[in-house]
């Protein structure tokens, strides 16, 4: 196999089964680091579909949070709480960042990534205005972190699957990103601009090539999508883990950053794992 050896794929395959499992496991975590070792650091997502972590059921489907753990070195604990269907406001609302709050220590980074559910401004339980309840929202992620001395980092929302008819990429998440932006520049919070990244990957592989990375399977390849699928918001294993190597590599402030995973230019997709369940719908 090119670019990496059969121990390699076990480790990653491990490192991401501890990793699902973690999900919701805060109170095992912290049993586990009260002996002798010093405390994994835990990178923590709070997100929407684009990052969270799908079922066997959902299988090929996954996301960027699923796919993290294989750019990072074993010693970091990931924590996927990204919730399908969340913005800024719902998760909040619905009491998941007090969730993380409760967890995360002095030292983990809470990568906060929304704006795909924001922008349902039709639906008054999900939609923020970019420049009003938006940044008011990612405001309290921001503050909630520092105050437990976590380092916070904001991440733009990933770039949809849009092309015009003669093949050219256009963006589609309108006023959000740059309203993130701001708001990291004006609190000196890290940013990963996902935007622009995924936005200038999807333009150099053009409409077809981004097929395989989103969710587009043609009928009877999957049996948990006997008809086929189009999807051009969410992501297969292979574009899960290609996202997940954007955030990371230009994530300089992540801990445990693996140079030699971000450098192997084939990762075979059975790297992740499935869990039973949605670990953050569990």
């Amino acid at each position: 196999m090119a670019g990496m050896t059969l121990d390699r794929r076990t480790l990653l395959r491990a490192a991401l089964g501890g990793a699902v499992a973690g999900g919701l496991g805060f109170a095992g975590a912290g049993a586990a680091d009260a002996g002798h070792r010093p405390p994994r650091r835990t990178v923590f997502v709070a997100g929407d579909s684009t990052a969270a972590t799908y079922a066997v059921a959902d299988a090929p489907r996954a996301g960027w949070g699923q796919a993290l753990p294989v750019f990072l070195r074993p010693g970091i604990r990931v924590v996927n709480e990204a919730l399908s269907g969340a913005s800024s406001k719902s998760f909040a609302d619905l009491g998941r960042l007090d969730r993380i709050l409760a967890a995360i220590r002095p030292g983990d980074v809470l990568l906060i990534s929304f704006g795909h559910n924001d922008e349902k401004v039709e639906d008054p339980a999900r939609g923020t205005d970019p420049w009003g309840a938006f940044q008011d929202y990612l405001r309290r992620y921001v503050d909630g972190a520092r105050s437990r001395q976590a380092r916070p980092v904001l991440v733009t929302p990933v770039e949809r699957r849009r092309f015009t008819a003669d093949g050219v990429p256009y963006q589609s998440h309108g006023e959000y990103p740059a309203a993130m932006r701001a708001l990291a520049a004006g609190t000196g919070t890290p940013l990963i601009d996902l935007t622009a990244s995924s936005f200038a990957r999807w333009g150099a592989l053009g409409p077809e090539a981004t097929k395989s990375h989103f969710l587009w399977l043609d009928a009877g390849v999957s049996p948990n999508y006997p008809a086929g699928v189009a999807d051009n918001t969410h992501f297969q294993a292979h574009g899960a883990i290609e996202v997940a190597r954007l955030v990371v590599a230009e994530g300089r402030m992540l801990p445990g950053r693996d140079c030699r995973a971000l450098r192997e230019t084939t990762i075979p997709d059975d790297v992740l794992v499935w869990p039973a369940t949605r670990p953050a719908e569990s």
